[in-house]
């Protein structure tokens, strides 16, 4: 039987958008009910997002988890906390990867295994989680250090970014299952008496999938959409004449045909209402940081010496490789608009205004 929410919450409201539960949130190794049959699990994760929420969906004969948290040792503790404690004798019936990144699928082979459950993703994120973890080499390849000169990294940089290896996602995360259950854009899932559509975004990463209950009127957003900061969009090695800004914009664009009453629940930050706002709003920061990193591009400047234009805070050894990814994001949205070109000296891209 579901079990019915907590309801002993005094709503809070910020920049448009209201929190149904005030900032109250699970216990670590706990469970909070979010909806009749959901239950929202916390997990801390190192680095400046500090936590991943992950989200327990009532099925038939046990639970459907979406998303894991990383493979280290306080979210495996957290979770046989939750499974001796709260959700004692609930077995885990299918494993539902939202997207790549080990912080959400960190786990995934853990709980497969440990639980006989299937892994249900989309084809372009679970093979990228292969391909990554798979291809872990002792050094890192020629590639990659063009790629990080290309953006302006000094050698300093380039350096520390080194002794890391090539084989970091590997190791936060637990082996895959070798076979896995596909989901696309437009698929329904029936988890215990809901159903929920798949919802297909992008941008943030290849194949993102959110999950959509239209009676229950509730988005399992991942990372696609965050209430207070917005996701990582970068342009990386694999694939670097892509567009991701351009698809984050056109996810954007489709995800805003959705309700705009519906509570989400995102991959970080708290469960909120209010989608229409925050895409909104997220989609004018990006496009206002465009027209900024357009007019600072009156002389030749390298995707580090953008930092400054897009960022609010100072780019550390911590998160130059994400804030160096964005800034090529913005800088190729630029070229594909037309408003910017590159130019390579001695290794280094320079754009400039067209």
């Amino acid at each position: 039987m579901a079990t019915a929410p907590d309801t002993d919450f005094a709503p809070t409201s910020h920049k448009g958008l209201t929190y149904p539960f005030g900032g109250a949130e699970p216990a670590t190794g706990g469970t909070m009910h979010v909806a009749p049959g959901i239950d929202w699990v916390r997990l801390k994760i190192p680095g400046p997002l500090k936590h991943v929420n992950c989200w327990l969906l009532a099925d038939i004969d046990g639970d459907a988890l979406i998303d894991t948290g990383m493979n280290t040792a306080d979210a495996r503790d957290a979770w046989k906390a939750i499974f001796n404690g709260a959700k004692a004798g609930t077995r885990i019936t299918r494993m539902i990867g939202t997207h790549f990144h080990p912080d959400h699928i960190g786990l995934a082979g853990w709980m497969c295994d440990h639980h006989a459950a299937a892994l249900i993703m989309t084809r372009a994120e679970w093979l990228t989680a292969r391909m990554l973890a798979a291809d872990a080499r002792d050094s890192v390849p020629h590639e990659m250090l063009a790629f990080w000169r290309g953006a302006g990294w000094g050698s300093e940089q380039i350096d520390h970014a080194t002794a890391k290896g090539w084989a970091g996602f590997r190791k936060i995360i637990t082996p895959l299952p070798l076979s896995y259950i596909r989901i696309e854009d437009g698929d329904t899932l029936t988890i215990g008496t809901r159903d929920w559509r798949v919802v297909i975004g992008s941008g943030h990463c290849p194949e993102h999938a959110c999950l959509y209950d239209e009676a229950g009127g509730i988005l399992i957003a991942g990372d696609q959409v965050l209430p207070r900061i917005s996701p990582n969009v970068s342009l990386g090695v694999t694939e670097p004449n892509a567009d991701p800004l351009g698809e984050w914009f056109a996810s954007i664009a489709k995800l805003r045909t959705l309700p705009a009453d519906l509570l989400v629940l995102p991959g970080h930050g708290d469960p909120f209402t209010g989608l229409h706002t925050r895409l909104d709003a997220m989609d004018r920061e990006h496009r206002e940081r465009l027209d900024e990193l357009a007019v600072f591009l009156a002389e030749p400047r390298r995707a580090v010496d953008c930092f400054g234009r897009l960022f609010r805070r100072a780019i550390g050894p911590d998160v130059l490789g994400m804030a160096t990814g964005e800034a090529l994001a913005h800088l190729r949205r630029l070229e594909v608009e037309g408003r910017a070109t590159r130019e390579t000296q001695d290794g280094v891209w320079w754009w400039r205004a067209a």
